[in-house]
């Protein structure tokens, strides 16, 4: 359950995020209330996953997996530019975050 916790505060922060660059060049309520609920309802779900997962192991895999995802759903929808390097280095995320949570250092005690 603490996993599917992490996953969903995964995609709050995302969704959050990416609205967040819906608001560039001008203030729009939406997009600014979308970014507050998606934010505090991904806080939110890391807080109740911490009960039972390590801070570091699920900081790691919130902030990676959520950096990969924005990078690539950007690329995506804004038509941001993805060159090589940038693609390896999300590789390079996504293997350290595979890493750390086989790592068996995922759960307290």
């Amino acid at each position: 359950m603490a996993w599917f916790l992490v996953a969903v505060a995964i995609v709050s922060e995302v969704a959050a995020t990416l609205a967040l660059r819906g608001t560039a060049g001008a203030i729009r309520p939406l997009n600014i209330t979308a970014v507050v609920i998606g934010y505090v309802a991904s806080f939110t779900l890391m807080a109740y996953a911490l009960r039972t997962l390590n801070v570091g192991v699920v900081y790691a895999v919130w902030s990676g997996v959520g950096t990969a995802g924005v990078a690539v759903i950007a690329a995506l929808v804004y038509g941001e530019h993805l060159n090589l390097t940038a693609i390896g280095g999300i590789v390079l995320i996504v293997v350290g975050v595979v890493v750390l949570t086989t790592s068996g250092a995922t759960t307290h005690g």
